[in-house]
């Protein structure tokens, strides 16, 4: 080792010592310590006990024996398994680039047309509405028989829609949705993002010779990058657990088409009783998250702003 990279080494170890001698570290220590108990507490035990339930054939009546890995052996080689999967899948893909489409349009309009916060009151409206409420409002509005769209599609000359027990159109009427209950809160967010893009640099774009379109995608879009990624992976994150949505509405079917991986862990965990299984598909579904998360952070360049560059 030179004696550069020695006295670098010395210095920052002298400077990490300083660092932490410093009573500001202390205080901001003491501020987080709340915090981090509520998160050991109520997170990292309840996570590592899942973990070894995983490993148990636990049915919450008896006390649970060891299996080892053999729920997860049972669990790759379960065809309901996979096909949980690609029901989440799928809804997956319907939902995530149409609401991330319909949440920039929406904030774009508003940052253009309007800034009212009694807009922006409303937008927000769906999202505070429960799940359970949700999915009860939309199970009678999209009933084939009472339901008020299906009233206005025979109004308009069309058939009735079974659009929540069709096979075809039930995983679609459930993105949709979840789409009309979270667009307009991810627009909120989006929209903030907006409002710290300097407006200078659409007016330099103007003299330039810039269109509206080519300012969208040169300017707004690569400067909201740091938002969008924190978007993309709540959003993701919040689509693969869907389940109150299912709950209320679909239950599952029909013949299964909505029968998502949450509602598979669901099913095994409180209708079998097999909670050993059960936790060892929400290790994998942990799992799952925790890969594709990683995967967006690293591909959108989640560390690094365009702004300042």
């Amino acid at each position: 080792m030179t004696k550069t990279s020695t006295a670098l080494t010395s210095f920052d170890t002298k400077t990490w010592f300083k660092l932490w001698s410093r009573g500001e570290t202390y205080l901001a220590l003491l501020f987080i310590l709340p915090s981090l108990l509520g998160f050991i507490i109520f997170f990292g035990v309840p996570a590592v006990r899942g973990l070894f339930i995983s490993l148990t054939d636990w049915n919450l009546l008896q006390p649970a024996s060891w299996k080892g890995f053999e729920n997860y052996v049972t669990l790759f080689n379960d065809e309901d398994f996979w096909l949980a999967m690609k029901a989440t899948a799928y809804y997956v893909i319907l939902n995530i680039p149409l609401q991330t489409a319909v949440a920039v349009l929406m904030a774009v309009l508003m940052d253009r047309l309007s800034r009212s916060l009694f807009v922006r009151g409303v937008l927000v409206l769906p999202w505070l509405i429960p799940n359970v409420v949700v999915g009860l409002l939309w199970l009678w509005m999209l009933d084939p028989q009472l339901g008020l769209v299906n009233q206005a599609i025979q109004a308009l000359g069309f058939e009735r829609l079974g659009f929540l027990g069709s096979p075809e159109l039930a995983m679609p009427s459930i993105a949709a949705i979840n789409i009309w209950r979270h667009a307009g809160y991810t627009a909120l967010l989006i929209f903030s993002g907006l409002q710290t893009i300097p407006k200078e640099l659409y007016e330099a774009s103007s003299i330039d010779g810039a269109d509206e379109r080519t300012a969208f995608f040169r300017i707004t879009i690569p400067l909201l990058r740091p938002v969008l990624v924190f978007v993309l992976v709540t959003t993701v994150i919040g689509s693969f657990q869907i389940f109150d949505t299912i709950a209320i509405t679909t239950k599952g079917g029909p013949i299964g088409v909505t029968r998502v991986l949450f509602w598979y862990i669901y099913e095994f965990a409180f209708a079998r009783f097999k909670m050993g299984f059960a936790m060892s598909a929400a290790v994998v579904l942990f799992a799952i998250l925790m890969v594709i998360t990683l995967i967006q952070m690293r591909f959108l360049r989640a560390n690094e702003s365009d702004l300042g560059s």
